[in-house]
């Protein structure tokens, strides 16, 4: 029973982080979240086989247990549901909690589970990876604008974290908006958004606006300064960071409420953790994509336990780096160090912890440093700079 000793006391640990929420649910959230840790999948059938190993119970037995808070709607004998979105505030705070500088950059960004779902999550990057903190499922061929959907989760973001934080919201060009925006504006934050090229900026000073691409127009290019973008239509007063760099296929062109001597480009390079976090998620690491399930507010339920799945992963990669591991050490006949992936790292260790029953005090996420007016958008300094401070995805 050393597996379960190692669960029970995960179990303690999220009742710390989540001591709001009701008991059966905090106990629901630690033996799904501890077995995808176990089966190292966040499928439904390993995830169950893995449980009813580690605890000598029978499959059909743990299968209707996890069922019980993952179906999206009450039946008589259990009239309340699970309301996932009462752990983004509790999430969010145990992923900054070592953040003593009080700045963070948080994405948005959607992502597809086969043809079937589309979720719009709200993001942590960390380290080449990436913690969902709070998101909305919706079927893939549903109609409606995504702002509404965007608005309310970084609503219930800004209550959770409150004052004092310096959070700049990153974006890609799919999110180009004027109210998505204003609306992170109005919370006192700092959009950082990706615009298309074939829209105008009209720099301030100036009688006509020019197309955006002429503010980069080839590799080795950049230029930032205040003005209105899309002049004769949205009219965004806003601050254009164009730059085009060798290693990029066009410019990045970056919209924020920054003043241009306060935000560099640079920053928008941590959104490539992105692709490495849903690798994680997805594919790679705990292969969600091949998930069976067919409603979105099941899915967006067993989310919950894969987010949490993840930050005790990246932990556990953490604090196995600090302990130098032999096994992280140069190989030999090699003249650079081993990079592994943070997350790849943290999951062979936290797997083998939870074999010998005992998982030691792992290290909170600790902020990393972030780029300077120094670091430029150029692609071979941005790669050198993650090398530095970030491990390869998986």
């Amino acid at each position: 029973m050393s597996h379960a000793q190692a669960l029970y006391a995960w179990e303690e640990r999220l009742a710390t982080r989540f001591a709001e929420l009701p008991a059966h649910e905090r106990s629901w959230l630690a033996w799904v979240s501890g077995g995808i840790v176990l089966a190292q999948a966040a499928l439904l059938s390993q995830v169950v086989m893995a449980l009813a190993v580690a605890f000598d119970l029978g499959y059909n037995t743990v299968r209707q247990r996890l069922r019980r808070l993952y179906q999206p709607r009450p039946r008589p004998d259990r009239p309340l549901t699970f309301d996932y979105t009462a752990c983004f505030g509790p999430l969010l705070r145990w992923v900054t909690a070592g953040f003593p500088q009080h700045r963070l950059l948080l994405a948005l960004d959607p992502t597809n589970l086969g043809d079937r779902f589309t979720i719009l999550t709200a993001i942590v990057v960390f380290r080449g990876s990436a913690v969902p903190v709070a998101w909305n499922v919706r079927g893939a061929d549903e109609k409606g604008s995504w702002n509404t959907q965007w608005q309310r989760l970084l609503d219930l973001l800004h209550a959770a974290l409150g004052d004092g934080w310096q959070v700049v919201v990153l974006g890609d060009r799919g999110l180009q908006s004027k109210d998505l925006f204003d609306a992170i504006v109005a919370l006192g934050w700092h959009p950082l958004l990706r615009v298309k090229k074939a829209g105008h900026f009209r720099p301030k000073g100036w009688t006509q606006g020019w197309a955006l691409g002429r503010f980069a127009p080839h590799v080795g290019t950049a230029w930032k300064g205040v003005g209105v973008a899309w002049p004769t239509s949205s009219r965004l007063s806003c601050t254009l960071l164009a730059c085009w760099e060798e290693g990029h296929a066009e410019p990045w062109l970056l919209v924020t409420d920054l003043a241009p001597a306060a935000a560099t480009a640079a920053w928008y390079g941590w959104r490539t953790w992105i692709e490495g976090g849903f690798r994680d998620l997805k594919s790679d690491g705990w292969q969600v994509s091949k998930t069976r399930m067919t409603d979105p507010e099941r899915v967006a339920r067993w989310w919950t336990a894969v987010a949490l799945a993840t930050v005790w992963t990246l932990e556990a990669g953490q604090t196995a780096q600090h302990l130098e591991l032999p096994a992280l050490r140069t190989l030999v006949g090699v003249d650079q160090p081993l990079v592994l992936s943070l997350f790849a790292v943290g999951r062979a260790w936290l797997a083998a912890q939870i074999t010998r029953g005992h998982v030691r005090r792992l290290r909170q996420l600790r902020q990393p440093p972030w780029p300077t007016e120094t670091h430029t958008c150029n692609r071979l300094s941005e790669k050198k700079w993650l090398a530095e401070h970030n491990d390869v995805p998986l």
